[in-house]
C-alpha cells in the first residue's frame, strides 16, 4: 500500500505528528512519504492516495491550493476531501455555523470594501479587548490581541490585513486565561482526546497540555458542529472556549491541516493509522 502525506517545505514550525505517523504507517505495512503540495516535480496525477496534513503555507496561495487538491483527488482518493478543504479555507464558516444556531465566538467579518471601522464595531458591542486575524489563516499567522486604547494600533493592524484579505474581529474571551482553549480531536467518527492550549498570537509559541477530559457539554457541541459540517472526514479538530456564562462556544473548526496532538494520546495515532489502512483497502488490526 502506497500513500502520500501532503505537507509544505520548508515547514514554518516543527510538525510533531509527522514522524509518529510515518513510523506507525510503516509498521502497518503502508509505504508512506511526505510530499510538498506545491512541489512541481511531484507527479500528483499519479494514482496514489493522499492524506493532507501539514500544508501550513496554503494560506499564501489559496486558489492554487484548492486547484491542487482537486487535481490530486481526481487521480486517487484524498482525505480530507477537496470540497471539505475548499469550504474550510475561509473562516466565514463561523458565521454559517452561527446562522445554524451553533454557539460560536462573536465574530464580525471585515472586508476591504465593507465593514472596517474598528471603533464603530467595538462600540456597538461593548468590546474593549479584541482579537483581529485574517479570515484565511493558519496557526497564529497575522493574529493579534489588541486593546482599544486610542493609539490606533488595532485599526492599523486591521487595515493592514484588509489590504490582502478579509479579516475577523472577535472579543478576547477571558476564559482562555482560565479554563483555557480546548482542542477536541476527532478521528474517523469519534472524538479521541482533547488538549488545553494557551492563547497564541503572531510570532508566539503554542503551549499544549497533556490530554484533558472532554466535558459532556464540550462533546455535545463538538458533535453538533461536525454533524453540521458533514462529509466523509478522516480527521477534524474543534477548538472551544467558554463564554462569560461558562457555556462552551466554537472558536475554530479545523478540517484541512490541524495538528492532532498524536504525541499526547497514542490511541489516537493507532485509530488514525487503522482508518487510513482501511481506506486504502488493507487489513485492519483490532482496536
Amino acid at each position: 500500500m502506497e500513500l502520500r502525506i501532503a505537507t509544505c517545505r520548508p515547514l514554518p514550525e516543527p510538525d510533531h505528528d509527522e514522524d509518529l505517523l510515518l513510523e506507525a504507517l510503516a509498521r502497518a505495512g503502508v509505504s508512506a512519504r511526505m510530499a510538498a503540495w506545491n512541489d512541481d516535480t511531484e507527479p500528483w496525477d499519479a494514482p496514489i492516495a493522499t492524506v493532507v496534513r501539514s500544508t501550513w503555507d496554503y494560506i499564501h496561495q489559496v486558489d492554487g491550493f484548492i486547484a491542487w487538491a482537486e487535481r490530486a483527488a481526481a487521480a486517487a482518493p484524498m482525505w480530507n476531501r477537496p470540497d471539505t478543504i475548499a469550504r474550510n479555507t475561509h473562516k466565514r464558516y463561523l458565521l454559517d455555523l452561527a446562522a445554524a444556531g451553533i454557539p460560536v465566538t462573536p465574530t464580525i467579518l471585515a472586508t476591504p470594501t465593507g465593514v472596517r471601522d474598528l471603533a464603530a464595531i467595538c462600540a456597538e458591542r461593548g468590546w474593549r479587548d479584541v482579537v483581529i486575524k485574517p479570515a484565511v489563516g493558519a496557526s497564529s499567522f497575522g493574529a493579534r490581541r489588541c486593546g482599544l486604547d486610542g493609539s490606533g494600533e488595532a485599526q492599523s493592524h486591521l487595515d493592514g490585513l484588509l489590504e490582502r484579505t478579509d479579516a475577523l474581529v472577535q472579543p478576547y474571551l477571558a476564559s482562555v486565561d482560565g479554563s483555557g482553549e480546548r482542542a477536541l480531536v476527532w478521528i474517523d467518527g469519534a472524538f479521541t482526546h482533547a488538549v488545553r492550549k494557551t492563547a497564541r498570537f503572531s510570532g508566539g509559541d503554542e503551549h499544549v497540555s497533556d490530554p484533558v477530559e472532554i466535558a459532556p457539554d464540550e462533546r455535545a457541541l463538538g458533535e453538533r458542529v461536525l454533524a453540521r459540517v458533514g462529509g466523509d472526514l478522516l480527521y477534524a479538530r474543534v477548538d472551544l472556549a467558554r463564554d462569560a456564562c461558562g457555556v462552551p462556544i466554537v472558536m475554530e473548526v479545523e478540517l484541512i491541516e490541524p495538528s492532532l496532538f498524536l504525541l499526547q494520546h497514542p490511541p489516537a495515532l493507532k485509530r488514525l493509522v487503522s482508518a487510513i489502512v482501511r481506506r486504502l483497502g488493507g487489513p485492519v488490526a483490532p482496536q
